[in-house]
């Protein structure tokens, strides 16, 4: 059994912030419909009238995530991925954030012509423009994909913030962790979920470290500092331990899950994704590939439930359509290998791919092998 090692005190042997976690569905309730609750308001409030700094974190850029007509229920989707379009309110521009196409805001419904098209969803745009209407006079440094992506940009822009030429820091992961800023005592958290209900299994795992970190970056000096965590599944555990500062009992609950589910550490997993531009084609050829990659396992004596307990077991899921089915006009399909003990995985999907060597590269079928994959999408 694994020993969990002691984490390190904060510098300084500073406590840790307070985090509160709010529920956004019981502001909702209560009648608020804005991105901020009414105690992020507040402590915004109060940062503002005593010269402090906050951090705000919303793992989304952009101004709005879809783009909707709600005659006919038309999103606005681009033309080479399975993705829909990402509203950016300064170039009234819609833009893919897979393979970068870009078009213009339509007018009026492409599919029936109606006026109605709304924008929906938050990104740190809309944020931005949301805290020049609650404070005027609020001054904000956005740091995004969009605002960094000139070279010396980031040092620019964070040190204007060191420097107190911004009351707010707005951004995605990137403000998240290695900011150290003495007048910072508030962290705000638009919206934990944003990474919490991915189709990953480490889900929770990635939502907890980004609490933590984005955490941390309030009251790493001599004032005091306060998180406010914005959710709309205030129950998870990863949001419950972060409030903590709890990571044993995080580690805890996520390895019994992954125990169940039989997911890493509990196994390994090699990730097989193949592409095409015809989909009938894809399918066709990722049906066979399975086929002969099972009939390669089964050879070995090694296909078996991974949850049976034996020492050498493996297992295949798939071929599915990938959690994104199509990328810049190509369809992905992907078959997962889940498997325990000493097996030479590698040497089985070269076997299984051995009759699809001449043939993808007449058909253009493509094959990606990622070992102990860290994304899955």
């Amino acid at each position: 059994r694994a020993e969990l090692l002691p984490l390190p005190d904060r510098v300084g042997g500073r406590a840790m912030p307070a985090v509160e976690v709010i529920d956004m569905r019981e502001e909702l309730g209560a009648g608020n419909r804005s991105m901020f609750s009414r105690r992020l308001h507040a402590a915004l409030a109060e940062r503002l009238e005593r010269g402090e700094q906050s951090v705000l974190l919303l793992n989304r850029r952009g101004y709005s995530t879809f783009v909707m007509c709600r005659s006919c229920g038309y999103t606005a989707g681009c033309p080479h991925c399975d993705i829909s379009l990402t509203f950016h309110q300064k170039s009234r521009m819609l833009r893919c954030h897979y393979c970068g196409h870009a078009e213009r805001t339509p007018e009026t419904c492409p599919s029936c012509a109606s006026e109605h098209i709304r924008y929906f969803g938050t990104g740190t745009q809309k944020v931005e423009e949301e805290l020049a209407k609650l404070f005027p006079g609020i001054r904000v440094i956005r740091m995004d994909v969009d605002t960094t992506s000139e070279k010396g940009s980031h040092e620019k822009l964070l040190t204007a913030f060191g420097q107190r030429k911004a009351d707010v820091l707005l951004g995605t992961q990137m403000v998240a962790k290695g900011l150290d800023f003495p007048y910072v005592t508030l962290v705000g958290v638009i919206a934990a979920d944003t990474s919490l209900h991915l189709p990953d299994f480490r889900a929770a795992e990635k939502t907890f470290q980004l609490l933590t970190q984005v955490a941390g970056r309030a009251g790493r000096h001599e004032l005091p500092g306060e998180v406010v965590v914005q959710t709309y599944s205030p129950e998870h555990y990863s949001v419950q331990t972060a409030k903590r500062h709890d990571y044993e009992s995080f580690v805890r609950e996520e390895l019994r899950q992954r125990r169940v589910l039989s997911y890493p550490p509990f196994c390994r997993l090699v990730l097989i994704t193949l592409s095409h531009e015809q989909l009938p084609l894809l399918v066709s050829t990722g049906e066979r590939f399975a086929e002969e990659l099972r009939k390669a396992a089964a050879e070995e004596g090694l296909l078996a439930p991974l949850e049976a307990g034996g020492e050498r077991a493996l297992e295949l899921l798939g071929p599915v359509a990938s959690p994104i089915p199509r990328l810049k006009d190509r369809y992905r399909f992907q078959c997962m290998i889940k498997y325990r003990g000493r097996i030479d995985a590698a040497a089985l999907v070269r076997k299984a791919m051995a009759p699809f060597t001449d043939r993808a590269s007449q058909d253009g079928v493509l094959f990606a092998v990622d070992v102990d994959p860290q994304v899955i999408l």
